[in-house]
C-alpha cells in the first residue's frame, strides 16, 4: 500500500460543535504518529440516513462538494464520524460508478464552479491508524492498561453496507480490537457487540432507544468491561449523556467510563486528561482516571 502523505480531516458537525474534544484527541494522536492531516472548508456530509432518504439528489450533490475541496489538493479524506464516512465514501462509489448520476450532479456543482471527478478516496480514522499499524502504534505507548477491560463498540455505520464501505468483517469487525489491544488493555467479548446502541431510533421513540443501550450496557458490565471504547460521534453522545435515562428504563443505575479511541490511544501515550478535555464528558471519569494511575 502507497503511503499517503497527507489527509484532509473531516471532523464533521456534531464533533465540532458539540465534543470537539474528541477532534483534539485525535489531533495529538495524529501528530504523535506522524500521520499528517489538513483542513478543507467542508460542509455538513450531509446525513446518511434522514437527508439521503428525503432527497437523493441534494444529498449526492452536498455530499461530492465536499469531495471535490479534497480533491482540488489531491488529498485523501480522513473522516473521524462513523455518518460522515459512510456518506462520503457511499457519494464517492456511487457517482464513481453511474455516468448518469455524475453528470446530472456536475451539472448542479457547476453553479458554485465545482466538478467531480471520483479521484480521491475516503477513509475512515479506524482503518489509517490500522493501516498504520497496531505494532507499531505500541512503540509508543508509555503507560501501562494492562489490567483494563474494554468493550468495544464500532457503530453501525462503520461496517454497512459492508458491500461498499469494506472497512471491516460486517458481523466480527477486528480492527477496532486490534487498536485497542495495542494500548494494552483487553478487548472483551460480551453479547450485545455488534447491537445498535439506539441512537437513531432516539429521535422519534425514546424508550426504545433506551432499552437498547441499557441492553447494552447491562451486557458489557455483566462481561466485566471497565470502560466502552467507541469510534462514532453518535454513539458516543448516546452512551455518555444517556446513562441515568437507560438505567430509569430498565431499573439498573449506570456508571460507566464512555471514551473515544482517540482518547484511549492519547492516554496510553501518556497525555495530560486536562489536556485531552476529558474533563468535558458527562459520564465523569475521575474514578476511572485515578483507578488507572492519571492524576
Amino acid at each position: 500500500m502507497a503511503k499517503v502523505e497527507e489527509y484532509k480531516l473531516f471532523p464533521g458537525c456534531t464533533i465540532g460543535n458539540r465534543i470537539p474534544f474528541i477532534e483534539a484527541s485525535a489531533r495529538k494522536v495524529f501528530d504523535k504518529l506522524g500521520i499528517k492531516t489538513s483542513d478543507a472548508a467542508f460542509a455538513c456530509c450531509p446525513d446518511p440516513v434522514g437527508f439521503n432518504s428525503v432527497d437523493h439528489t441534494s444529498w449526492l450533490a452536498m455530499g461530492a462538494r465536499n469531495l471535490t475541496l479534497a480533491e482540488a489538493e489531491g488529498k485523501d479524506i480522513l473522516s473521524l464520524c462513523n455518518g460522515c464516512f459512510q456518506t462520503l465514501k457511499l457519494v464517492n462509489v456511487e457517482l464513481n460508478n453511474n455516468e448518469h448520476e455524475k453528470e446530472k450532479i456536475n451539472k448542479i456543482l457547476k453553479v458554485v464552479g465545482k466538478e467531480f471527478q471520483g479521484s480521491i478516496n475516503v477513509k475512515h480514522f479506524v482503518e489509517v491508524l490500522h493501516d498504520y499499524g497496531p505494532d507499531k502504534i505500541k512503540e509508543f505507548v508509555t503507560h501501562d492498561f494492562s489490567g483494563l477491560k474494554v468493550a468495544c463498540h464500532t457503530g453501525c455505520h462503520y461496517n454497512r453496507p459492508s458491500e461498499i464501505v469494506q472497512t471491516d468483517d460486517p458481523m466480527e469487525p477486528v480492527k477496532l480490537r486490534e487498536l485497542v489491544a495495542a494500548t494494552g488493555a483487553t478487548p472483551i467479548d460480551y453479547s450485545e457487540e455488534m447491537l445498535c446502541c439506539g441512537s437513531g431510533v432516539g429521535n422519534t421513540e425514546e424508550a426504545p432507544s433506551m432499552q437498547l443501550l441499557a441492553n447494552k450496557f447491562s451486557s458489557a458490565v455483566k462481561a466485566g468491561a471497565d470502560v466502552f471504547v467507541v469510534i462514532c460521534p453518535a454513539c458516543f453522545q448516546q452512551m455518555d449523556t444517556n446513562q441515568k435515562k437507560a438505567g430509569t428504563q430498565s431499573n439498573n443505575e449506570f456508571k460507566i467510563p464512555i471514551l473515544y479511541l482517540t482518547e484511549l490511544i492519547a492516554l496510553s501515550f501518556g497525555m495530560n486528561p486536562d489536556e485531552l478535555g476529558l474533563k468535558f464528558h458527562r459520564a465523569r471519569l475521575t474514578e476511572f482516571l485515578t483507578k488507572n494511575g492519571f492524576k
